[in-house]
């Protein structure tokens, strides 16, 4: 992989739709390639701190391509060429110096489908808290019990904590992970079409949790689906053939979009 490890040149147009200071998530003339293919192109954007940031965009412009560049999960797939930078906090993502495991440390991610690990619902939580530290088995159980408390999920498993978390529901599952991530105590949540595979009832806890804890993680998440975008962004940044048309507070994006492109899109003439 190769990485311009330079700053914002002078000049580019990062969007800024919020108080300057308040950002934690920079993304600085980020180009991406795959073989010949230019995925990203030239993404200049400002995530805000402690909000539920959406990338919104319809199937194969690229939403998918940035979230992983944020945790360095490009770094998986073969024959990548990345230019420009991202920055959370002072430190670019692309450093060569830059801590990957702590990187991702930061950063709970939720797929579009859950994957919870092959053990019990406990031992879930409790893997998360031991990467953190050692803690006593006393204080395990109360952390276990606080992260599931935190995404509404105690209640429904605190009498079968020890049968495997592959026997809880699809919806329950992805909460779980939720919990999971969060108790690697990240400072975001970076998530992936969350809902995708959940029934109404199941996203709409889903959803409830995000507005939630968003007051205490910054929360950026990609999804397609305009109804949902309208119910819990805080922000939209809404993508189309790989590049950024615009990013606004969700009220004003979905009121009075400014780009041509938007306005098409809200009208339902591409998804």
């Amino acid at each position: 992989m190769e990485s311009n490890m330079n700053q914002g040149k002078e000049g580019r147009n990062i969007e800024r739709p919020f108080a300057e200071g308040e950002s934690i998530i920079r993304v600085d003339g980020l180009n991406l390639h795959a073989g010949k293919t230019h995925i990203l192109k030239n993404i200049n954007v400002e995530i805000p701190k402690n909000k539920l940031t959406v990338i919104l965009g319809p199937s194969g412009c690229g939403k998918t391509t940035l979230l992983k560049c944020m945790n360095r999960l490009t770094d998986l797939t073969p024959d990548i060429k990345v230019s420009g930078n991202i920055y959370i906090g002072e430190q670019p993502v692309f450093g060569s110096k830059t801590d990957i495991v702590a990187l991702r440390r930061k950063m709970g991610l939720l797929s579009q489908r859950p994957f919870p690990l092959p053990m019990n619902i406990y031992n879930n939580i409790a893997y998360g808290l031991k990467l953190r530290g050692k803690y006593t088995r006393a204080e395990l159980n109360e952390l276990v019990e606080y992260y599931l408390r935190q995404v509404n999920l105690w209640d429904e498993v605190k009498d079968r904590l020890r049968s495997p978390a592959v026997r809880l529901s699809i919806g329950q599952q992805q909460r779980l992970c939720l919990a999971r991530g969060l108790a690697v105590n990240p400072d975001i949540i970076l998530a992936d079409e969350p809902t995708s595979a959940l029934d109404p009832v199941s996203s709409e806890a889903i959803e409830k949790q995000f507005a939630a804890l968003s007051k205490d993680y910054t929360l950026v998440m990609v999804t397609h689906v305009l109804r949902q975008a309208r119910r819990i962004a805080d922000y939209v940044i809404f993508m189309y053939l790989g590049e950024v048309i615009e990013m606004r507070p969700a009220q004003e994006f979905f009121d009075d979009p400014r780009e041509e492109q938007t306005k098409k899109y809200l009208a339902g003439a591409f998804n």
